[in-house]
């Protein structure tokens, strides 16, 4: 059995990106006949077709989507891992990698980025919101660097440092029943349109914190991708959210808005930023963590933070932001 190489991975990532051998040999700097010549040695020695012709395109078989699925995952972190060993050497720092895991962690995440990178002038960032409830996975395999999360999975190698403590709350629109109420209970949200970011309900912390534990379900459940149109639709009365307070605050004037407790006690939160153990001491990393700590917003420091056992419980679940 033959053993994959590099130049594998990357002809079968050429080949699907530009859909024939002629292009992919012009993007790998070689001729049509060495290409083919290395398809043809390395399907011999794997014992399996990696492509069938379709006409004039090259269409993958099963065992070349995997590889090709390998390629693209391996590739750009052998690039990567070059390029921080090139860094290493010139004593550069190059680019951190922040992963996200939820809908509001971006839009807070902004307010941490822009300081950071007026302090640290040789540090590019590059934020990847691709992450469904997936960080994990691309923090262990080095696609990332620092994960901004609301869920801390507590691994072996992993280090999960708490930077923001929120609480989520309700949002409703004016004239609404609930408006002007000390706090909402799940009953009184069963008639209503209940309005999130698309994110599956067992994700979601006024389901699994506020509503599921009661036996109660909104009457109709709508996601909405961005949190403008969301509060937008709030507005104009159809229907309610539950977004941190922090990011509903910054909305209330722009639009009219309120926010509601969810429950008597509250739905305390926190978001976390996730490192791997070994590059904790990494100072530009570190600097992330610290400034993202340090960094409070004005409205979270107000008489109406939840209690430090519904903090604690926070912690031990793992909930969507949202």
């Amino acid at each position: 059995m033959a053993q994959l190489e590099r130049s594998h991975l990357s002809i079968i990532q050429a080949v699907d990106q530009h859909g024939s051998l002629t292009a992919a040999a012009e993007q790998l700097h070689l001729t049509q006949s060495a290409l083919s010549h290395a398809v043809r040695k390395l399907e011999a020695q794997l014992g399996v077709a990696i492509w069938v012709r379709e006409g004039r395109r090259l269409r993958l078989t099963q065992a070349g989507a995997y590889l090709l699925a390998v390629a693209n995952r391996l590739l750009p972190q052998l690039a990567h891992a070059e390029e921080r060993l090139r860094q290493f050497a010139q004593g550069e720092r190059g680019t951190l990698r922040i992963g996200i895991e939820c809908h509001p962690c971006y839009q807070w995440l902004l307010k941490v980025v822009s300081p950071y990178l007026a302090a640290w002038p040789d540090v590019d960032v590059d934020v990847r919101q691709e992450f469904q409830f997936g960080g994990i996975g691309a923090l262990f395999g080095h696609e990332i660097d620092l994960l901004v999360t609301p869920d801390p999975l507590y691994e072996t190698g992993l280090r999960f440092e708490p930077v923001l403590d929120y609480e989520q709350v309700l949002v409703v629109g004016p004239g609404h029943p609930l408006r002007g109420v000390p706090f909402a209970r799940p009953e009184q949200l069963a008639r209503e349109t209940l309005i999130t970011y698309p994110v599956a309900i067992d994700r979601l912390d006024i389901y699994t914190q506020f509503l599921l534990p009661a036996g109660i379900r909104p009457k109709r459940h709508k996601p909405i991708e961005t949190t403008d149109i969301m509060l937008q639709m709030v507005a104009s009365g159809r229907g309610v959210a539950a977004l941190p307070r922090w990011l509903a605050e910054e909305y209330i004037g722009k639009l009219e808005l309120s926010v509601i407790r969810l429950g008597k006690q509250g739905i305390a939160k926190q978001i976390f930023i996730g490192v791997r153990e070994r590059e904790t001491d990494t100072d530009y990393l570190r600097a992330f963590v610290e400034l993202a700590r340090a960094h409070r917003d004005p409205g979270q420091e107000n008489d109406t933070t939840p209690t430090m056992d519904n903090q604690r419980k926070s912690r031990e679940r793992r909930d969507g932001c949202g």
